[in-house]
């Protein structure tokens, strides 16, 4: 049973930084594309950066030059540095992945950034 479970959120200032984590179980990891995906409230859910399996990136255009996706296939983890953080990136940011024709999703973690 494939599982995804992330951490890392938190409260940080504006400027700040933090670094999720989402880590993989009952799945042969380095096979697929992971993804991280937030919602904020009100709003609706965002694909936030992808990593393929062969580590190519892409970001939606808000977080290009801030965020940074990458993956560690020994360890079957999957992670977003989060750089120069606004309050408009405060969300519920949540791990993602497609595999056999289903989507998978962790249970999300709040980050909340203050002005």
């Amino acid at each position: 049973q494939v599982q995804l479970m992330e951490s890392g959120g938190g409260l940080v200032q504006a400027g700040g930084s933090l670094r999720l984590s989402c880590a993989a179980s009952g799945v042969l990891f380095r096979l697929y594309t992971m993804n991280w995906y937030r919602q904020a409230p009100g709003k609706q859910r965002e694909l936030v950066a992808v990593i393929t399996s062969g580590g190519s990136t892409n970001y939606a255009d808000s977080v290009k030059g801030r965020f940074t996706i990458s993956r560690d296939n020994a360890q079957n983890m999957v992670y977003l540095q989060m750089n120069s953080l606004k309050p408009e990136d405060t969300a519920v940011y949540s791990c993602n992945a497609f595999i056999n024709w289903q989507q998978y999703w962790g249970q999300g973690t709040q980050v909340t950034v203050s002005s």
